[in-house]
This record gives C-alpha cells, sequence and structure tokens, in this order.
C-alpha cells in the first residue's frame, strides 16, 4: 500500500456517482459484500430510500424485490420492531437529534432471525428541518449473540422484552378501550410470551366489567359483572393490588373451585392475572392465559409486571377519552335543533356525523329556520375547535342566529350582528357560516357566507354544481377587522333543485385541497340516490368509508314545485345608497317573483314600476329604501309593490323636460298600475300601487 497510490485513488471520484472517493467506495462495497454491511440513502422529502446490495443483503432481499420504498422492507421487519424503529427515527428526527442508532431483527427468507444494528445522519436544512438520512445498516448477530451471553440474557428475553417495548410504542396510539383490546390481541404480544388468550375487567362502579372474555367458549355465564369480594382471580388481584401467577392445572383448581369447572376444559396450564393500577389507584385486571407454559420466571414476572403497568396507564387515557367524548356528544346533541319544522313547498334532509378524533366534538351546526311568508332560513356553520367549549359556543352563536332571522333582519345583517355578538363573546373561537333564506313561493334564495365552503346546487336531472357565492370574513373576525358588509349572491331555486350546505368535513380529505373535494362531492350527488334523506345517509356513509378526520353537517334543502300560501306571499329587501349589487338583487327578486305569482302578461309592467319606486327612492332621498312585494287577497286577486324611504317629502308629478330623462316616473306609475299612493310611516313614507293579476269573476245569475 504506497502512499501515492491512495492519494490518487482518494482523488479520483467513483464513477458510481456517490459523490465519495473511489478507493473509499470500493472498500465499502466490498466490506460490505464480506462483512454483510450497506448502505442506504433515506430522501425525506420525497420517502424513497435507496439501498446498495450490501444493505439488501443484511435484509436477505434480492435488488429486483426491492422499489426504493421503505414500506417493502415489511416482509423482512416484523410488526413490533417496525414500529420501534419509526418511534424512534421520529423521536431522533423531532429533538434536533443529528443521528441515532439502534438494534431489531429481521425476519430472513427461511424464517429464521437475523440480529441487525443500523446507524443515521441527519442531515437538516438552514431552518433545522431534516431533509436526508444517510447511514448504513449490518448483521450484528454475533455480537449481540456474545452480548447476551455476557449479561446472561436468552433469547427469549431479548424477545419479551422486545414486545413489550413494541407494544407500550403501540399502546401511545389507542384512544379507545376497544382499540387497546384489539391492539393486544393483534400486536402477537400473545405469541411471543406464549400466551394462548387475555381476558380483561374493567372497574366500574365497584363492579368488574369483563370486557375481553379470553377464547372461544371461555365465557362463563354470570360473570360479564362481578364483585370485588367474590372468589375470581381478578376479584383477587384488584383488592390486594397484587400479581397472582398460577403455576399448573391444579394450582388454578385449589385457588378457584368455582371458576376451574366452567373452563377446565380449555386446557388452560397456567395463567398471570395483573392488577391494573394508575395514579396509585386500581382500574380493573389483566389476565393472560397459558395452554403449553408451567411456572414463570422472575424474569418472566418482572416483564409481565411491566406490561401490567403499560397497559393501566393506556386504559385509562382511552377511559378518560370515551367519558369525555360522551360529554361532549350529549352537549352537542343538546345543541342542534330537536327536530327540523315542517316548511310546506320545500324538503328538508339534516345529518350530523361526528369524526372520531380529537375529542371528536366540534362546533358544526345546522338549523332550520321557519320565517313569514313562505320564507324559510337555512343555516350550515362550524366553529372553530373540537372540544366542549366548540359546542357550547356553536349553540350560542346557533340561537343568536335564529332569533335575528326571526326578527325579520336582512341575510346580510343577519351575518354581520352574528359576527358581532361572537366577537363580543369570551372566547378566542371563530366561526365560518352560510346563511340561505329561500322563498318558496318564488324560488328566490338570498345566500350570505361567511368564511364557509361554497354550496352545491343539484339539478333536476341529478348533475349538481357549485354556487358561486361571493363571500366575507369569518363570524368574529369580520367584527374584529370592522369588515361587516356581507355581500348578497341571489339565486332560484326552481322545483326539483336541491340546495345542498355542508361543513368543510365532507370535502377535505388528507391529501387533498378543497377544489379536488368540490369535484369529488359533485361526483358523488351526480352518482347518488334521487331520494333527499337516501342522499344524505350517502353522504354520510362515503365519508366514513374515506376515514374523514373532521365533523360533518349536512342541510338539504329542495324546492317541491310552486307553492302558494292562503295568506299571500310577501318578499321584502332593503337597497342601500350606492350598492348596485342590491338594487339588481332587488330586481331579480321582483322578476322571479311576479312570474312564480302568476302576473302572466302585467309581470314587464310590475317590474318596470317596482324599478321606478326604487330609483326614485334613491335618487330623491337621503337613505336606502325597502321595497315590499306581496299579494293580496279578496274579490280580485292583486299584487301589491310598496318602496319605504325615510324622506318625509311627498313624491310630485312634474313635467318631462324636453330631453324626455326625467319626470316620467309617476306618470308611468298612474298609468301602468290600477292604484297607487302615499302613506306616511313614522319617519319616512311608503309609495305603494297595486296590479290586479288575476280577476274573479261571480255568476250573479
Amino acid at each position: 500500500m504506497s502512499a501515492g497510490r491512495g492519494g490518487g485513488a482518494a482523488a479520483e471520484e467513483c464513477r458510481c456517482g456517490s459523490g465519495t472517493g473511489a478507493a473509499t467506495c470500493c472498500f465499502l462495497r466490498d466490506y460490505g459484500r464480506d462483512f454483510r454491511m450497506g448502505s442506504f440513502d433515506w430522501d425525506l422529502i420525497t420517502g424513497l430510500m435507496t439501498m446498495d446490495e450490501g444493505a439488501l443483503a443484511v435484509f436477505d432481499m434480492r435488488p429486483e424485490e426491492y422499489d426504493d420504498h421503505p414500506v417493502t422492507l415489511g416482509s423482512r421487519v416484523t410488526p413490533d420492531e417496525s414500529r420501534r424503529l419509526d418511534t424512534l427515527v421520529t423521536h431522533a428526527l423531532k429533538d434536533g437529534s443529528d443521528h441515532y442508532g439502534a438494534y431489531f431483527r429481521v425476519r430472513l427468507r427461511s424464517g429464521d432471525p437475523r440480529w441487525t444494528h443500523t446507524q443515521g445522519l441527519i442531515q437538516r436544512d438552514g431552518t433545522g428541518r431534516p431533509r436526508r438520512i444517510v447511514g448504513i445498516v449490518r448483521d450484528a448477530s454475533e455480537e449481540v449473540t456474545e452480548h447476551a451471553a455476557r449479561l446472561g440474557l436468552d433469547e427469549g428475553r431479548r424477545k419479551r422484552t422486545s414486545v413489550v417495548e413494541g407494544t407500550t410504542a403501540a399502546l401511545a396510539h389507542a384512544r379507545t378501550v376497544q382499540d387497546v383490546i384489539d391492539l393486544l390481541n393483534d400486536s402477537h404480544g400473545l405469541e411471543h410470551f406464549g400466551a394462548t388468550s387475555l381476558v380483561v375487567g374493567l372497574l366500574e362502579s365497584g363492579r368488574i366489567h369483563l370486557v375481553a372474555e379470553g377464547p372461544d367458549g371461555a365465557f362463563v355465564p354470570g360473570t360479564r359483572f362481578t364483585r370485588v369480594d367474590e372468589a375470581y382471580p381478578m376479584s383477587e388481584v384488584i383488592r390486594t393490588l397484587r400479581p397472582r401467577f398460577i403455576e399448573s392445572p391444579q394450582d388454578f383448581a385449589d385457588s378457584y373451585p368455582i371458576l376451574w369447572p366452567h373452563i377446565s376444559g380449555l386446557g388452560i396450564t397456567s395463567a398471570a392475572y395483573l392488577p391494573l393500577i394508575a395514579q396509585a389507584r386500581p382500574i380493573g385486571a389483566l389476565g393472560l392465559l397459558y395452554s403449553d407454559k408451567s411456572g414463570f420466571s422472575a424474569d418472566e414476572r418482572n416483564l409481565l409486571v411491566a406490561l401490567g403497568s403499560s397497559i393501566a396507564q393506556s386504559l385509562q387515557r382511552a377511559m378518560l377519552y370515551e367519558q369525555e367524548h360522551d360529554l361532549a356528544e350529549g352537549l352537542q346533541q343538546a345543541m342542534l335543533p330537536r327536530r327540523i319544522p315542517e316548511v310546506p313547498g320545500a324538503q328538508i334532509a339534516v345529518r350530523y356525523r361526528a369524526a372520531r378524533l380529537g375529542r371528536d366534538i366540534g362546533g358544526d351546526w345546522y338549523d332550520v329556520i321557519p320565517l313569514p311568508g313562505g320564507r324559510v332560513g337555512a343555516v350550515i356553520g362550524d366553529v372553530q375547535g373540537h372540544d366542549t367549549h366548540a359546542a357550547a359556543v356553536m349553540g350560542q352563536l346557533r340561537i343568536v342566529l335564529r332569533a335575528y332571522a326571526a326578527e325579520g333582519h336582512t341575510p346580510a345583517t343577519v351575518m354581520a350582528r352574528a359576527s358581532v355578538f361572537l366577537h363580543e363573546l369570551d372566547t378566542d373561537r371563530f366561526a365560518t357560516c352560510t346563511y340561505a333564506e329561500a322563498d318558496l313561493t318564488t324560488g328566490v334564495v338570498q345566500v350570505v357566507r361567511a368564511g364557509h365552503v361554497e354550496p352545491l346546487l343539484q339539478d333536476t336531472d341529478g348533475g349538481s354544481r357549485r354556487l358561486a357565492v361571493e363571500g366575507g370574513l369569518p363570524l368574529g373576525l369580520s367584527a374584529e377587522f370592522a369588515r361587516l358588509d356581507y355581500p348578497v349572491t341571489t339565486v332560484e331555486l326552481d322545483p326539483g333543485q336541491t340546495l345542498l350546505l355542508y361543513t368543510d368535513g365532507l370535502v377535505e380529505a388528507p391529501g387533498s385541497d378543497l377544489d379536488e373535494g368540490m369535484r369529488w362531492l359533485s361526483s358523488l350527488v351526480r352518482r347518488g340516490p334521487r331520494d333527499l334523506q337516501h342522499l344524505a345517509d350517502h353522504l354520510c356513509e362515503v365519508v366514513d368509508e374515506r376515514g374523514g378526520e373532521d365533523d360533518v353537517a349536512i342541510l338539504l334543502l329542495r324546492r317541491q314545485g310552486a307553492y302558494f300560501p292562503r295568506s299571500g306571499g310577501r318578499l321584502q329587501q332593503h337597497v342601500g345608497q350606492g350598492d348596485p349589487e342590491a338594487l339588481s338583487s332587488a330586481r331579480h327578486m321582483i322578476r322571479a317573483a311576479v312570474r312564480a305569482w302568476g302576473a302572466g302578461e302585467r309581470s314587464d309592467e310590475i317590474e318596470l314600476v317596482a324599478d321606478e319606486l326604487m330609483t326614485n327612492a334613491l335618487m330623491h332621498t337621503d337613505g336606502g329604501a325597502i321595497v315590499t312585494l306581496r299579494t293580496l287577497a279578496g274579490p280580485d286577486r292583486r299584487l301589491r309593490v310598496e318602496v319605504e324611504d325615510r324622506s318625509s317629502a311627498l313624491p310630485r308629478r312634474r313635467e318631462a323636460g324636453e330631453s324626455g330623462v326625467s319626470g316620467r316616473g309617476l306618470l308611468l306609475v298612474d298609468r301602468l298600475s290600477d292604484v297607487w299612493g302615499v302613506e306616511p310611516r313614522g319617519g319616512g313614507k311608503c309609495v305603494w300601487c297595486e296590479f290586479i293579476v288575476n280577476p274573479v269573476y261571480i255568476d250573479r245569475t
């Protein structure tokens, strides 16, 4: 080995493109072949991990069997070891470490285990975010065997220790009691410990509730609930707070003569019953049943006690989680409407689906508000957060919105006042909301959106499209930033069409953006059932299948053809000065109403007169105007237009000027309407006119 030759090789970069010197690269390659060691390069951005031949040999994999995806190694790494490694690497990435190392076992092609060791170097960018891991993996069978021999450890202890560690790591992700039980049954822990099954009992109101009953046929009638003072092994360990190791069938029969005759035919040779203790008090008991084992070593007993402690902590978390969920769910249900009112001229379906993450309960809500004149208010909203506080704020906000709508305020005013209320409430939460006020006689729907997802409109043929509804800031935020002007979007709902309001949990999914979710929903509605109730059920079922991580509230409103209330229809809208959108919306409302109410050939006349009265009020007064359109019952069916303003000055007829641009307003009103007049209204006046739209002829012969 000459110095010159070594320097030259180091200066020359290897053709493999690794960036290392040729001599170093080839040495590692040859070393990996001889000593079963290899390297890997894990790109954390793409998730791909390249491995050289030496590393693949450690895993007993051929190059063509590996596709650069770490999940492919799952056929060689046991689930317990995989969870332990994932936890180790995750902690290293999060706590700022620049390296990690660990021993773990792989399963060879033959099924035999092999101890291996890995070391990784974590590379981060300027912000500290991990970008890449470069490391080695090697066969560590001999050194682990020697180390075990020096410490006097046998292979069985190492396996059991790994099971306890892996089970503990997996239990950290369990949320419910059933999650804990399923994990214990599915994590192969029983298999590694040699146990055939387990039983679990939880302490509830002084009684032991059996929640996992062991192998098929093991359930003993009358033991679903037992007392702590009864002669059963679970009762004993809870009373004494000490584990009970039953080392033989005879020991079982002598110690528990009431229980043994019922299970003697199951082939149980020994058992370990452990008290589940959390925060210095018992919460239940765990029993491990064995069919090919007698006696327990001191090492086995210590490991089982450690396992019981870990399970107890997880069960306590799960029980507290379920208690809080039940409380929050009860609060949520109490805050939602108990029933949906019957609305003449409409079909309505509502659904609420709670998420199964976090504390499960959020601030999603819906509401249906009957309004005068055959109108109905439909509300969908979502308060920020997933806890009991979000549900409480939701309840208050729902009541406030209902009150403001029932008072007769315009949709924009309802939303603005609700925002002010939330801002002044003692909370840091905000809420998104959509409020739609529909007149079932005309099909006119006025929609206001506060930071919420846009609604969908389903056509009579089943197709659906996204409604472009201009929106404002979420409730609470608009008041904080003094931006309380909520634009109103007016749409016409034809008979058979359906308005779909929903919260974002319906369209949001991990890995996809909102536009993709909206397209998915449109397709889902198009292919879904036509019956409204079945469609609502279908939407919730599909969300469950997708594994939605958020609450979902749904409100579907379908117009059922022309509806004429007995007392006559009535529409009202405020038009502000300098607000062309409000003027356009009012014109749209009038046009839809006169046609829906059967004005026939007089529709154009009514629209022209109403537009003239609104324009006069806006041009010749110092404030906005309120336009009201109603039908009047009587010998002749009449349609009445009222325009109210805040000026007490009465209108007067003027001669049209030479240009003919002005002076014709009241002349048109007089010529086109059947009767008109002016009424004082407190601080202002009301100009009105009536049109006979459906004369009634009475045969007096």
